[in-house]
């Protein structure tokens, strides 16, 4: 097959450092081409990939604007329409008006957000995508939509190490918003009397909670922050890890760090909000708590951490969340978006 995967002009792919969209987008990318399929990566020029890379940006353009995003997308669209592709899988809202240009491809969409009203009412005017939902929960609080399927995300376990025996620390890592729960996470570590070592840092939106309650508690003596990081560093904070703390406070469709964690052998430790029901196994790949007094005894020196079987999570989180499982299910779902249409504009269509 011959796609034309269409990321976001805000982050490189990979990102550098934050950026869960564009790191989805490199390893779906990277992964379809090892199955054989021709991919055009419509991204920022900085970007680093396998695949052909077409970019209208030629840096990554942070922090996002719209106008931004539909100046890439259109231009991307546009290109898309002048090539031969089988499929167009986007990132991005903008692509389904914009799908009016290439009627005779299908348009695959991934949400990667929330369930906002306004892109709700939205989608009703383009039933004919083929939606990709990231987790079960998302697409149950999504409006109904004719075309969708649930693909979790999966990541290149091989980029990830595990260890039997883990440091003294617990981790939280991620955006320093109310939503994310790192004042919880600070809170309950120093409860458990463990240290804990943040990474991530305040968007300009977050800014009046994290200058609150986030930055005073990162001068704390059991807090270690380390501000934003990018794989090297992250890989052996979450291998040495006794646990990833998620106290999350909203629905949240999915967490790439999560998985990272789990394929890590470091046990998530989260609230019953959103995805994470469907991702943590209890016992397995980490643990449910309902509320701060259950993550400080659950995360507490000698309590179920010390028996947690690394290995078996990390063999567990290579089942579920791989990238090759990942883009199986991509192609998948690219065949039947393909099944009954006509092969006009095609060369050839190369399932591998």
């Amino acid at each position: 097959m011959r796609v034309a995967m269409i990321s976001t002009p805000f982050l490189a792919v990979p990102p550098k450092d934050y950026g869960g969209t564009e790191l989805v987008v490199y390893e779906l990318t990277e992964g379809l081409i090892e199955r054989g399929h021709e991919v055009t990566l419509f991204a920022t020029g900085d970007s680093e990939t396998r695949a052909e890379l077409r970019s209208l940006y030629p840096r990554a353009q942070w922090p996002p604007a719209m106008l931004t995003d539909v100046n890439h997308v259109a231009w991307a669209m546009q290109k898309a329409a002048e090539g031969d592709y089988d499929i167009i899988h986007a990132h991005s809202a903008v692509a389904l008006a914009l799908s009016r240009l290439t009627p005779g491809v299908p348009l695959v969409y991934t949400l990667h957000h929330t369930r906002d009203e306004q892109l709700s009412a939205f989608y009703r005017h383009y039933p004919d995508a083929w939606y990709v939902a990231i987790s079960a929960d998302q697409r149950a609080r999504e409006v109904a939509l004719r075309r969708v399927e649930v693909i979790h995300h999966g990541v290149d376990p091989s980029r990830y190490e595990w260890t039997r025996t883990p440091g003294d620390y617990v981790a939280f890592v991620g955006r320093l918003a109310q939503v994310k729960g790192p004042h919880t996470a600070i809170d309950a570590a120093e409860r458990a009397g463990v240290e804990i070592r943040v990474a991530g840092d305040v968007h300009e939106v977050d800014r009046e909670f994290g200058e609150r309650e986030v930055l005073p508690r990162l001068t704390r003596p059991h807090v270690r922050y380390l501000g934003v990081v990018g794989m090297r560093a992250k890989v052996p904070l979450l291998r040495d890890a006794r646990a990833l703390l998620a106290p999350i406070e909203w629905n949240e469709p999915f967490g790439l760090i999560l998985i990272e964690a789990m394929l890590s052998g470091c046990p998530v430790v989260g609230y019953p909000r959103g995805s994470l029901p469907e991702l943590i196994e209890p016992g397995v790949t980490g643990f449910i708590v309902r509320d701060e007094r259950e993550l400080v005894e659950t995360i507490r020196p000698g309590g179920v951490l010390e028996r947690f079987d690394r290995e078996r999570c990390r063999h567990r989180a290579v089942e579920r969340f791989s990238r090759s499982r990942m883009v199986a299910a991509h192609e998948a779902l690219y065949r039947r978006a393909l099944q009954g249409r006509p092969v006009t504009r095609r060369r050839h269509i190369q399932v591998a």
